[in-house]
C-alpha cells in the first residue's frame, strides 16, 4: 500500500486499518470484506444520482468503443458540443457559453483568468485583484488555494498569487447555532465588500469567488439576503461575481443550481463533481454571454489562450449527457425536494447528542458541529468518520463537523437509516 500517496489523507493512520470500497450500487457501497455501507456524502459530493447507474455506465462504454480521445483545440466533436446545449437547458438558459475542463479546481482557475483576461480585452486591464472568502475553498490549483480561506490548504505552499484579499467567513453559532435553512442574522457580512473594495479602490477589482453554500469546511450557509447583498456591491463597483458551485450544482440545494435557489446572478459558475454523477472527471465553467462577446470582439484569432488537454473528453461528455437524462428521467430533482422536509427533520432529531453544538442544513446538505476535544482539534471529527464506517455509513468530516450531502435519489428508508446509526456514533463518542 505504500506506493499510493493518498490525497487529503491520514496516510499512516489509513494504511494501518485500510477502509476498501470495492462496489457501489443505488445508495450503497460494498466493502472488501462484503459490508455494505448507506453513502451518506455521495461520494464526495459528487454522486447525485446514486451509484451503478446503468444509463451512464452504458454511455461511457458506448464511446469508449466510438471515440475513445478527441482534442479539442482547432477540432472537436459532436458530443461536446450537445452537451454544451444540454447544460445551457439545464441551468434555464441563464448563461451564454460553457468552458470545460476535467475538475473543480481546474474550473476554479479557468473561471479566475477569464475574469482577468475580461477586462484586460474590454481594456480595463487594471482590475487584476481577485477576493476570495475565508473558510472557502475553491480546489488546489494556486488560483484556488489563493483565493481560498483554509488555512491547512495554504500554508505549506509559499506566498501564493499576489493581489488577493478575503472577506470574513459568515459563521457566528453565537448568533445562528440551530437555524433551519438560512441564518437570520449576518446578511451585513457582504459589506466586507465595501471596505475591501475602499482599502484597494474598485477599479482594481477583477472578481470576487465565493461558494453559495460552504462545503468542504462544514457546510456553512449563508445568512438571509448576504449573496443579494454581494450581488449588489460587485453591480456597484463594475466587479464580476463567480459562484464556485462544484459542490451545490446539480441539485444538491433541491433546484439545478444554488443560484437558482438563491435567486441571484453570478456572471461566472464552477460546476464539476455531479456534472457526471461523478462516473468521469470533467467540470466546466458557465459563462454569461457578455463576458465571452467581449472575447470574440478581439482581433482574428485564437480568443483565449488556455485549456486543458482533456477538456471536453468524449467519455466525460458521455457521460454527463446521460446524468442529464437520468436527472430527467428519475424525477432526481423533484425526490431531492419531496424528501427534503424529511431529511432536515432526521437532522434535528440529534439535537442534544453528545458533543452536538450545532446542527444546520440547506436543501439536501448538513453539517452537524461537535464541540472539540481540548487541545486535539478535529480528533472527534476524525473518530466519528471511523466509527461510522465501522456501523456500515460513509460520512464527510472536516474538522470537528460533520458534512452530510446523500445521493439525491434517497428515500425516507435511507433517511432514518442514517440519522439512527449517526445518532449511535455520537453516543459512542468520547
Amino acid at each position: 500500500m505504500s506506493s499510493f500517496w493518498m490525497p487529503f489523507t491520514n496516510n499512516r493512520d489509513y494504511k494501518r486499518a485500510p477502509r476498501l470500497l470495492v462496489a457501489a450500487e443505488g445508495m450503497y457501497y460494498r466493502d472488501v470484506d462484503g459490508r455494505q455501507l448507506l453513502d451518506g456524502a455521495a461520494g464526495l459530493w459528487c454522486v447525485p444520482c446514486g451509484h451503478g447507474q446503468p444509463k451512464i455506465a452504458a454511455a461511457i462504454a458506448q464511446m469508449a468503443g466510438q471515440l475513445d480521445y478527441a482534442p479539442t483545440f482547432q477540432m472537436g466533436h459532436p458530443a461536446a458540443f450537445e452537451l454544451a446545449e444540454r447544460l445551457m437547458e439545464f441551468s434555464g438558459h441563464r448563461f451564454g457559453q460553457v468552458f470545460y475542463t476535467g475538475s473543480g479546481s481546474e474550473a476554479v482557475d479557468t473561471a479566475l483568468k477569464i475574469a482577468l483576461a475580461y477586462h484586460r480585452v474590454r481594456g480595463d486591464g487594471g482590475r487584476t485583484r481577485l477576493i476570495g472568502r475565508e473558510r472557502g475553498y475553491h480546489g488546489v490549483g494556486f488560483g484556488g488555494i489563493s483565493v481560498g480561506g483554509i488555512g491547512a490548504n495554504r500554508k505549506h505552499f509559499g506566498p501564493l498569487l499576489p493581489g488577493v484579499d478575503h472577506l470574513r467567513h459568515t459563521h457566528d453559532l453565537e448568533r445562528n447555532a440551530y437555524a433551519r435553512g438560512e441564518p437570520a442574522h449576518g446578511a451585513e457580512l457582504a459589506d466586507d465588500l465595501e471596505r475591501l473594495a475602499t482599502l484597494h479602490d474598485p477599479s482594481t477589482i477583477a472578481a470576487v469567488i465565493v461558494e453559495p453554500v460552504s462545503g468542504s469546511t462544514g457546510v456553512l450557509i449563508p445568512p438571509k439576503g448576504y449573496l443579494k447583498r454581494l450581488r449588489e456591491i460587485c453591480d456597484r463597483h463594475g466587479i464580476l461575481l463567480i459562484f464556485d458551485e462544484v459542490i451545490t450544482g446539480f441539485g444538491r440545494l433541491t433546484t439545478p443550481f444554488a443560484s437558482d435557489w438563491y435567486g441571484v446572478e453570478p456572471d461566472l459558475m464552477t460546476t464539476a463533481k455531479g456534472i457526471t454523477n461523478g462516473a468521469v472527471p470533467m467540470g466546466a465553467v458557465f459563462s454569461k454571454g457578455f463576458i465571452h462577446d467581449a472575447f470574440m470582439d478581439a482581433p482574428a484569432g485564437i480568443e483565449l489562450f488556455h485549456g486543458y488537454t482533456y477538456s471536453g473528453h468524449p467519455l466525460a461528455c458521455a457521460a454527463a449527457l446521460a446524468t442529464l437524462e437520468v436527472f430527467k428521467e428519475q424525477a432526481v430533482l423533484e425526490n431531492a425536494a419531496q424528501i427534503q422536509p424529511y431529511f432536515e427533520q432526521g437532522l434535528q432529531s440529534l439535537r442534544g447528542l453528545p458533543h452536538v453544538i450545532d446542527l444546520r442544513s440547506i436543501g439536501l446538505i448538513a453539517g452537524i458541529e461537535l464541540a472539540p476535544i481540548a487541545g486535539q482539534p478535529g480528533a472527534r471529527g476524525y473518530a466519528a468518520l471511523k466509527n461510522a464506517f465501522a456501523e456500515g455509513l460513509l460520512i464527510r468530516t472536516t474538522g470537528d463537523i460533520i458534512a452530510l450531502s446523500p445521493p439525491l435519489v434517497l428515500g425516507k428508508e435511507h433517511v432514518d437509516e442514517l440519522f439512527g446509526k449517526l445518532a449511535t456514533v455520537l453516543k459512542q463518542l468520547a
